[in-house]
Parts: C-alpha cells; sequence; structure tokens
C-alpha cells in the first residue's frame, strides 16, 4: 500500500466526509516521503494505491472520480462527480475536474479552470484561469 486514510483527520465538505491521506512509502518521483501528509479524499478508491499518483497540499478528490498513473493533484483543486485525472496530468491552484471529465497525457489544468461534462484534456494541452471546457469538448496539443 502507497497511503492510508487518516481517520482522525477529516473534514467534511458539501456534505462529504473527506480524510486526509497519509504515505506509507516513498515516492521520489514527487518527493513524498514515508509518513507525508497529502491531500483529502473521500475513499481509498479515489486514489490509486498503485504507480507514483498523489494527491497534496488542501487538494480534494471524491465521488466516483479516479486519479492514477503518475497524475498530480494538488494546491486547491478538486476532482469528483466521475473525473479521471491519469497518466502525467498535473490539476492544481483552484482548478476543478468533474462530470465525466478526463485530463491525461501531460496536460495540466490551473488556475480557476473547470473541466467538466464529457471534456477531454489530453497531449500537452494547458487549460488555465478562468477557462471553461466543457460539453463533449475535446483540448489536445501534441508536440512543440
Amino acid at each position: 500500500m502507497k497511503y492510508k486514510l487518516r481517520l482522525d483527520l477529516k473534514k467534511v465538505f458539501n456534505g462529504i466526509q473527506l480524510y486526509q491521506i497519509e504515505a506509507l512509502i516513498d515516492i521520489p518521483k514527487y518527493g513524498i516521503n514515508k509518513g507525508q501528509l497529502g491531500g483529502f479524499i473521500e475513499k481509498e478508491s479515489n486514489l490509486s494505491q498503485q504507480d507514483n499518483a498523489w494527491v497534496y497540499g488542501d487538494a480534494q478528490v471524491y465521488g466516483n472520480s479516479h486519479v492514477f498513473g503518475d497524475a498530480l493533484v494538488y494546491g486547491d483543486a478538486q476532482v469528483s462527480d466521475n473525473a479521471c485525472v491519469f497518466g502525467d496530468a498535473q490539476v492544481y491552484d483552484n482548478a476543478q475536474v468533474f462530470g465525466n471529465a478526463r485530463v491525461y497525457d501531460n496536460a495540466w489544468v490551473y488556475g480557476n479552470a473547470q473541466v467538466s461534462d464529457n471534456a477531454l484534456v489530453s497531449g500537452n494541452a494547458q487549460v488555465s484561469d478562468n477557462a471553461l471546457v466543457s460539453g463533449n469538448a475535446c483540448v489536445s496539443k501534441f508536440g512543440e
């Protein structure tokens, strides 16, 4: 196991009980040390116990959402509903990913950006500031 839920370190957000996570192993890729506290998740299925994916800061992952691969969710970001963040994707600052949205590959969603509904953000795409990506939209950038 990579982390455990700290049942003694919890908060309620929108009526949902969230638990802070604690690293049970080192995750060298991101400088995470055993015993270090991470962000908040509702249940173990929100964050993979495999790979390097991590949630830290005041970030929150809940609902049926899932963070896996080498993805990072941090700052005050929120991932909820049925959303997935995976690959080397990052969601941070005050960004929100929700609905059935997917953020993957090397994509970054940050600032106050929102990705929702069935939207996909992939490749090396960056969605930032106050951008809204929703519906069945696809945002992707490959290569340089």
